[in-house]
């Protein structure tokens, strides 16, 4: 699929959100799913904002605001990665992965497993409906790794 299609997608299925909640259609919000989905990796509110405000008249408060009727609508996800900040990710489109999380430097990296999937997919649980899971794996990254040999 095209990237510009799938923009156009996703873009309709926010407006179709907006239109069932009767919520006003801004250049605003527009912006901040476009900054998202033309962005690359885990991001905060913070990042975003900071991309926006050079060119438009928005504040962090309607950055969150916007998340949490993305985030309603599942076209981004919420992670929370130990002590850092909140972070999100885009829903629409990507592949079903899991984290890495380094416990010293905080870096974070995706991966698949393909077995991983399958086992917790085809996991049943009684009188529970899975719609989604999120697994992170904490550990200390090769680097870190690394640095704690070369000091000791």
């Amino acid at each position: 699929m095209k990237e510009e299609n799938s923009y156009e997608q996703i873009r309709s299925l926010f407006t179709g959100y907006m239109t069932d909640c009767k919520l006003r259609k801004t250049p605003e919000r527009y912006a901040i799913l476009e900054c998202i989905y033309h962005f690359t990796g885990h991001f905060n509110a913070e990042m975003i904002y900071q991309k926006l405000v050079v060119n438009f008249r928005v504040s962090l408060a309607t950055v969150y605001n916007t998340f949490e009727h993305l985030e309603t609508c599942k076209l981004i996800i919420r992670h929370q990665f130990g002590g850092k900040l909140t972070q999100y990710e885009k829903a629409f489109g990507t592949q079903i992965h899991n984290h890495l999380v380094c416990t010293q430097c905080k870096n974070i990296k995706e991966f698949t497993d393909k077995q991983l999937r399958i086992a917790i997919q085809t996991k049943t649980f009684s009188k529970f409906d899975i719609s989604h899971y999120s697994l992170y794996v904490y550990g200390t990254c090769s680097k870190c790794k690394e640095k704690i040999v070369s000091i000791q």
